[in-house]
């Protein structure tokens, strides 16, 4: 996706390194549903950028294909949620992500390498006039 990676748009593409880009399936009455893996070895959740067409209720499975323990710390209005995702296991995360912006997850189980799974979740969708920025008019894709 060239949005990814430009002035103004979602630099999320170069910020999280290599990786693919997912998006949720919205379903009927506004609710998205998508599902996030960690392949075997990689020591990444795959896709790594996963894109909101707006903001809401999002229901996450989580697939662990790896050899090893993960777990999942997700974003949510109102609280965190954990998932603890032994070898070879699934969870569900049930998820309200009510504004546009980027909110980060991540797994904390061990070092993973140095930083941890990271990934995040993209709400697209104009912020209110009352949240905006009181700056001149920036260029928009």
């Amino acid at each position: 996706m060239p949005e990814l990676d430009k002035q103004n748009g979602t630099t999320l593409g170069r910020l999280l390194g290599r990786g693919s880009v997912g998006h949720a399936e919205e379903e009927s009455g506004g609710r998205m549903r998508a599902t996030i893996r960690i392949p075997v070895d990689e020591l990444v959740f795959e896709p790594r950028v996963l894109v909101l067409p707006h903001g809401g209720d999002l229901e996450l499975e989580l697939i662990n294909d790896d050899m090893n323990t993960h777990c999942a710390v997700l974003p949510s209005n109102g609280d965190s949620q954990f998932i603890w995702l032994v070898n070879h296991s699934r969870g569900k995360a049930h998820l309200n992500l009510d504004g546009p912006g980027y909110y980060w997850y991540a797994s904390r189980t061990g070092n993973d390498e140095g930083r941890g799974l990271t990934g995040a979740i993209v709400v697209s969708g104009e912020v209110p006039d009352e949240a905006k920025l009181d700056r001149p008019p920036q260029p928009r894709p």
